[in-house]
């Protein structure tokens, strides 16, 4: 498997793609719209284990019941006996726990941060995310009531239903950077026998989860949230190519017809330099012609329909 880099886009309309600790989409101290790695990470985990019956996706939410009969979020030890179906302190070696976490497919490809039973394990993940900014200068938060059916039992006197509030933003465009690099696991690879690598199969199901799990994560606030565009550049086998962020090369902008336009010029002119496009196996390109006006891609990137 080579290194790839590229950039993911995420759509949100009416919705709150990432909410901070007061319901507001999450920003900047300047007030720049952003969404955090785990928002990106999270509806990809929930996609893999929707789609694949015996997939083992280790950093998710599970719960328990106690013995009161209520319902308890599970601690890491208990998640990983349950998709494992072994404790952690019946393993003696920590190269046998490196061996049940390389099989979970979030670790995989995410890595992980695992201290539990005395040990002390932490994997750099092949796949590295960035922040996603929100390119679309005119977004604008909108505060909306929420009419609940029933009155609050806290107000003795009360006499109307209570009202809620939901928070979204009107209209965002989150572009995500990333990378995909299977060297991070060599140091694994060399020292535990068995132990496979990054494979081919593994970036297939992170590259499926870039193009479709923000929209098919479908919650109340997520709700209007959907992909929208995706850029995949391979490079060849042994190449020493190395790229910065590449959604500071990514320009969004309306434009009157009612289709957005995704603007990938510059980034399109860096990787035609000859000392950078040498190294370059293949570039891939998703969008949705039907709603989007894509500029800049060359005539030798496969450009693909993303609905």
């Amino acid at each position: 498997m080579n290194r790839v880099y590229g950039v993911v886009g995420i759509k949100s309309v009416m919705a709150n793609w990432n909410a901070d600790f007061s319901g507001r989409p999450k920003s900047t101290s300047n007030g720049e719209i952003f969404g955090s790695d785990k928002a990106f990470k999270y509806p990809i985990k929930k996609m893999w284990e929707s789609e694949e019956k015996d997939a083992k996706v280790l950093y998710v939410k599970s719960y328990k019941t106690d013995n009161k009969g209520n319902l308890q979020a599970r601690t890491l030890a208990e998640r990983f006996e349950q998709i494992f179906g072994k404790k952690v302190k019946d393993i003696k070696e920590k190269k046998e726990i490196l061996k049940y976490l390389f099989s979970a497919i979030d670790v995989k490809n995410f890595g992980a941060t695992f201290a539990e039973d005395g040990n002390n394990i932490s994997i750099t993940g092949a796949v590295q995310v960035g922040q996603g900014l929100n390119k679309y200068e005119n977004s604008n938060i909108e505060i909306l009531d929420i009419l609940s059916p029933f009155t609050d039992p806290k107000k003795g006197d009360a006499q109307n239903t209570s009202i809620g509030k939901k928070i979204v933003s009107d209209e965002a465009h989150y572009f995500y950077p990333f990378s995909v690099n299977p060297e991070n696991y060599d140091i694994y690879t060399k020292e535990i026998e068995d132990l496979q690598g990054y494979t081919r199969e593994d970036y297939e199901k992170f590259k499926r989860g870039c193009l479709y799990a923000a929209t098919s994560y479908n919650t109340n606030s997520k709700m209007g949230c959907e992909n929208e565009f995706a850029i995949f550049v391979e490079c060849k086998e042994n190449s020493k190519l190395y790229l910065a962020n590449l959604d500071q090369y990514i320009e969004f902008k309306k434009q009157g017809n009612g289709k957005d336009i995704i603007d990938i010029t510059k980034l399109e002119e860096i990787l035609n330099q000859e000392d950078i496009k040498s190294q370059i196996e293949k570039v891939e390109i998703y969008y949705n012609s039907y709603t989007t006006e894509l500029i800049g891609a060359k005539e030798e990137d496969t450009v693909k329909e993303l609905y």
